[in-house]
């Protein structure tokens, strides 16, 4: 699908067709204009793995990464969405907003300092620490030596490149990283980020940088989300430990922790859609379904989305955001764990960083970020502005700089909420209820054991009444009739 100032066209991409990411971004911008902007699919979504995610910015590799997207666009046959132009976006104050911009910018590279020196997995040992980082299939409590191989740190000093900015951002937090003459071969490409080094390394024992970002880079050429590669690979490795994977079913591979070439291996498999690779790449559900309830306590997933990489032991409010997710275990809907690790939010009623393993207040906790964060998402507002701690009433300032329309923050607030429940609703018309919000057992029943968050485990019912109360919802998780009318959403059609 092309999109320029010239033509709105579908175009025949067979020729692309089969290629990874890196290439059809280039062949394509090649053919049109070397400023256009390409979001494609690989091989993944080609073959509508469910783990399948949509690529952007060539090597850069930016992804939109959860949920399948990727294999929606392979549904459709399209490979390729390229477009660019130069016509000026209408701004209602643009003079107000660019000075808003440049007055802020300097005390935004300041607080994030770190996160753009050593991108999001600079904070690799500091999470194993606080007993976040999952590690062993979430078995293993602590995990120090392997941590500090795989941090951003080290990436830093061994293989980082340069950079990455988003368009216009001050913060930088994307890497560019070059390995040469590894057992891996040579490659360049994007560096991983936290989520997909815990994933596709602590997660599976493996403490090699060089191999943690050869598996990334492979995902990223092949379009597949790291959170839920990595989380099949270490059901895989789990199932496998217990002697519920057969030989014929690995293709004679040993899946044993922190084998590199066994990650790699799967990772290849998945996209060859051959032996245990082509159910992997269902996704960790699914897997589990078909090899039996024998395995479902390897499957950790919420609602079918594989956890991300914090663990909901070493923050309460995590497992509560995760069970009430509306799309299951993501951390982004409602990044609840920053606040009760180093963040205030004044402006919600939290001058204070949150005590993780406290138990009340959890539901007005995260009903609250769930709805900023439905803002900021609408807003296309990156959640590391958070770490600056900006004031939240600056997001009203730029929506009406930009749009004309006046809203204060009560009134985006409110919005948020609309989203938020307009979410819960699709999905309760779908059959989601309480039954749904929950977590995988090893969450709720099994203690790390060792590390910050060594025993706790999180108290899931008794935060599900706070925040259904607070949400205004019945004790089953559906939005009440009064509550619906409040935000406006009891239209019966």
């Amino acid at each position: 699908l092309v999109i320029s100032p010239e033509e709105l066209a579908i175009k025949d991409g067979s020729h692309v067709w089969g290629e990874d990411t890196f290439k059809t971004d280039a062949i394509l911008r090649g053919e049109t204009n070397d400023k256009a902007v390409c979001a494609c699919i690989g091989p993944a979504g080609e073959k509508m793995l469910p783990i399948a995610c949509i690529m952007h910015d060539g090597e850069d590799a930016r992804a939109a990464g959860r949920c399948g997207t990727g294999a929606v666009m392979g549904a459709k046959n399209l490979k390729a969405i390229v477009t660019w132009g130069e016509n000026p976006i209408p701004i209602y104050n643009r003079k107000g907003l660019i000075e808003t911009i440049k007055k802020m910018n300097p005390e935004i590279r300041k607080r994030t300092e770190d996160v753009g020196k050593h991108g999001s997995a600079g904070s690799m040992e500091v999470l194993e620490e606080a007993g976040n980082l999952p590690i062993k299939n979430w078995k293993q409590g602590s995990w120090p030596d392997g941590a500090k191989s795989i941090s951003g740190l080290l990436m830093s000093e061994k293989i980082l490149k340069s950079r990455f900015f988003c368009g216009a951002c001050p913060i930088g937090c994307g890497r560019t990283v070059e390995v040469k003459d590894s057992p891996y071969g040579s490659f360049r490409g994007a560096g991983y980020e936290y989520e997909s080094g815990a994933m596709l390394g602590a997660n599976c024992l493996i403490e090699d940088l060089e191999a943690v970002s050869y598996a990334n880079h492979l995902c990223n050429l092949y379009g597949i989300d790291t959170i839920s590669a990595g989380a099949a690979i270490a059901f895989a490795m789990e199932c496998y430990e217990n002697d519920l994977l057969s030989e014929s079913q690995t293709k004679g591979r040993a899946l044993k922790w922190g084998d590199p070439q066994a990650v790699i291996d799967l990772i290849e498999m998945m996209i060859a859609q051959e032996g245990i690779g082509k159910l992997l790449g269902q996704g960790v559900r699914e897997a589990a379904r078909v090899l039996g309830p024998e395995t479902e306590l390897f499957a950790i997933h919420t609602k079918g989305l594989e956890l991300p990489a914090h663990d909901p032991r070493a923050y309460n409010s995590a497992a509560l955001a995760y069970s009430t997710g509306n799309r299951g275990g993501c951390h982004l809907q409602g990044f609840t764990h920053v606040f009760e690790s180093f963040l205030t939010i004044e402006e919600l009623g939290f001058a204070e960083v949150q005590d993780r393993f406290a138990v009340e207040g959890k539901g007005e906790l995260v009903a609250k970020l769930q709805n900023l964060m439905s803002v900021m998402d609408s807003l296309k507002v990156c959640k590391y502005l958070t770490f600056a701690q900006i004031p939240l009433d600056i997001l009203a300032t730029w929506w009406n700089y930009v749009t004309g329309i006046e809203m204060d923050l009560n009134t985006l607030m409110h919005a948020g909420e609309r989203i938020y429940n307009q979410k819960r609703i699709f999905n309760v018309q779908c059959g989601i209820s309480r039954k749904d919000d929950t977590l995988p057992e090893r969450m709720l029943k099994h203690p790390r054991g060792s590390g910050e968050a060594a025993e706790n485990l999180p108290p899931l019912e008794e935060m599900l009444d706070q925040y259904y109360k607070y949400r205004g919802w019945d004790a089953d998780g559906r939005p009440h009739p009064d509550k619906l009318k409040e935000l406006g959403l009891d239209n019966k059609e």
